[in-house]
């Protein structure tokens, strides 16, 4: 291998002008790469060699001549001349006695010359040079990179906290925990592509090591998703001691006057769109028949509005997030919560873990996280037939129950008074598409769906959420690129709730993004009289905006796939008459709509919860299906390096067992209920 620098090559100046250059020191290391790789690839390696011996003579004290030397021996052994080649390599290692590849080759060309016994010692002499990097020491400096990035993260220098995760990710690929970060920084810097191996990183491990949530924005495969969520789990949970835990037995309430009591966990019961979500259900509960506790498990909060008055709302309020998972469960136990109710899934400050110890005989997934859990311990979720529609509960390992509407809103939350476009920094005349959504959100088929949209309305702007000026400036350069002017991109800083919803209603269009639409920025962007135009994928994520919409009475902003998502934004804008009609219909079904309907929400809510309880008393409850998911996962990552954006059901389902049928071929497959059925499989 040779020592590069990813640049493109040159063709090179004539060789005698090269050499003078290199005499004069005019010639950097780079552009000697360069200039030797066009020589080596035009066949004048002859050249190649006599401009690094010409370079190596006169540049002698720079930095990098270990560099120059090692591509110089490669270069010496495509021409035959082997001892050259090994004083090259010695040369080099005379310079920076740890470059490790050096020794590497060093000890294949003296094994090449016959010399055997002195290319074992080269490598062992490298050996014993770096015996300190002991697995404990490595271990260590693992952990203190995972250290610096996370601090790096958290005060928002995102390059730099990417840049020190890959340095960990390098040393251990196995870890997954480097991987998920860095993979989610970039995705939140708009670096695409996203995932990007290395000689040291694979394409393998990458994916590996993708949490399920960041998994959700890059791609829409909701069996994939099963299976990374079941692996996810299972490193994260393991399998915890669950002595002192016996299995809870349900209390018989159902037909009695006793009220049911249902434990809601999250770290979001705040300023947050969970908190603002759950604020309204919780002051609906009726409380003659349930009994509501909060466990919250999020940061500390002070003078938090949200956070009070759920306070206020529920029966009763415990923080648990100083004490350990056991000792969490064990308080949950000890209030004799029937119904536990996971908010958070697989999100920030989830306390997974909890749910392990079986706090409660009934365990739900609800309302705060985007997909299925994939765990042995969580029995149902709650969704909508627009987000989970009938035949798509293969997708999910909990049995699926439905509410009207999967995003309950906030019908009290303040908001500002509605400001004009130039207080928002946007042009009056021209035509605004806008998406609020997360940075992480923008997918590059996304933005070139955008930019296509754009380069056919003149005149319009995109008005996005500010990912910070680094985020914003590649945004404006990939706009460029695709022929869209950097200034019709228009970028909204942070603002308090009241104020962000006001002017939220300013735009024209908003555009949802793709596989992670948008939740409950769809359901502020329809409150506010602002259409939302989105298509569904097969998974939770990218089905969940078109629920919002179809909910707040719009079901023609749903396309049936990007192309009729490009043209109907397309005619949107040259049709305002028909954009209009549109806003009338949202305004005029506003408060009737079922998107608003919290009470009728709220009341359904509670069936699911008494027929939860009947199940459990019965001894229905059901037992989460797990099997073959580590068949799916495995299947999930050939489909995932063949990147398809979009497929239909149909499609999708008949890729998977076109691919399950070759699995099963080698190595049989045992039935189950999701793909791989006793009725499907024959016929492949």
């Amino acid at each position: 291998m040779n020592i590069n620098t990813n640049l493109a090559s040159a063709p090179p100046s004539p060789l005698p002008v090269l050499l003078e250059r290199a005499r004069q020191q005019q010639l950097s290391v780079t552009g000697l790469f360069q200039c030797a790789e066009s020589l080596n690839s035009a066949g004048q390696r002859e050249q190649a060699g006599e401009l690094y011996r010409s370079w190596i003579a006169y540049n002698d004290s720079n930095p990098l001549l270990h560099l120059v030397y090692f591509n110089y021996s490669v270069t010496l052994r495509q021409l035959g001349d082997l001892s050259g080649s090994i004083n090259a390599l010695r040369a080099a290692l005379k310079i920076e006695p740890r470059f490790g590849q050096g020794h590497i080759n060093l000890g294949r060309a003296l094994e090449d010359a016959g010399l055997t016994g002195q290319a074992i010692q080269q490598w062992q002499a490298f050996a014993e040079m770096t015996a300190e990097i002991t697995p404990e020491r490595v271990t260590h400096r693992l952990m203190i990179l995972q250290h610096i990035g996370r601090v790096l993260e958290n005060a928002g220098l995102m390059e730099e906290a990417e840049k020190t995760l890959w340095q960990a990710m390098e040393l251990r690929p196995d870890k997954i925990e480097s991987g998920q970060h860095w993979t989610s920084l970039r995705q939140r810097q708009c670096k695409w592509p996203t995932l990007v191996p290395s000689e040291h990183v694979s394409a393998r491990q990458l994916l590996d090591a993708l949490s399920p949530l960041t998994l959700a924005c890059y791609a829409d495969d909701p069996i994939f998703q099963l299976a990374k969520a079941y692996r996810y789990c299972t490193s994260l949970v393991g399998r915890p001691d669950l002595t002192g835990f016996a299995r809870i037995a349900p209390r018989q309430k159902s037909n009695t006057a006793q009220r049911l009591r249902i434990g809601y966990v999250s770290s979001d019961l705040r300023d947050h769109a969970v908190g603002f979500a759950l604020s309204e259900v919780f002051e609906t509960h009726d409380k003659s028949t349930l009994e509501i506790y909060a466990y919250y498990c999020g940061e500390a909060r002070t003078a938090d509005a949200t956070q009070s008055r759920i306070v206020s709302a529920v029966d009763c309020w415990r923080d648990i997030s100083m004490i350990s998972d056991s000792d969490a469960a064990r308080q949950i136990i000890a209030d004799e919560i029937d119904i536990l109710i996971d908010v958070n899934g697989y999100t920030k400050h989830a306390r997974t873990k909890i749910f392990a110890y079986r706090p409660a005989p009934v365990i739900v997934a609800f309302c705060g996280y985007p997909g299925t859990m994939g765990s042995p311990f969580h029995q149902y979720i709650i969704a909508d037939e627009h987000i989970i529609p009938p035949g798509h509960e293969i997708y999910y390992s909990e049995k699926v129950l439905r509410i009207p509407c999967n995003q309950p809103v906030d019908r009290k939350r303040q908001i500002a008074p509605r400001p004009d476009r130039a207080e928002v920094g946007l042009p009056e005349g021209a035509f605004i598409f806008a998406c609020f959504n997360g940075m992480q959100k923008i997918t590059a088929a996304c933005f070139a769906r955008w930019m296509t949209i754009l380069c056919a309305t003149p005149g319009s702007v995109l008005w996005l959420l500010s990912g910070g000026e680094d985020v914003d400036q590649r945004l404006r350069q990939a706009a460029e690129q695709q022929g869209v002017a950097p200034e019709r991109l228009i970028f909204a800083s942070k603002a308090p709730n009241p104020k962000h919803l006001a002017r939220i209603g300013v735009a024209d269009l908003f555009l949802d993004t793709f596989p992670y639409g948008a939740h409950s920025t769809a359901g502020d962007a329809v409150t506010m009289g602002l259409p939302v135009l989105t298509f569904p994928g097969n998974g939770f994520a990218s089905r969940f905006c078109a629920s919002i919409v179809a909910a707040a009475g719009v079901p023609e902003l749903i396309c049936d796939g990007p192309d009729d998502y490009v043209g109907k934004a397309i005619a949107f804008a040259e049709d305002r008459v028909a954009l209009s009609a549109v806003r009338q219909s949202l305004e005029r079904q506003r408060d009737a709509s079922v998107l608003r309907d919290i009470p009728a929400l709220v009341r359904r809510l509670e069936q699911l919860y008494w027929q939860m309880q009947g199940e459990c008393e019965r001894g229905e409850t059901p037992v989460p299906d797990l099997r073959n998911l580590d068949v799916y996962y495995e299947v999930g990552v050939e489909i995932m390096n063949e990147n398809i954006e979009f497929d239909d059901s149909a499609a999708y389902r008949q890729r998977y067992i076109e691919k399950l049928a070759n699995w099963h071929a080698l190595s049989p497959i045992p039935y189950d209920d999701r793909l791989w059925t006793a009725e499907i499989a024959p016929a492949q």
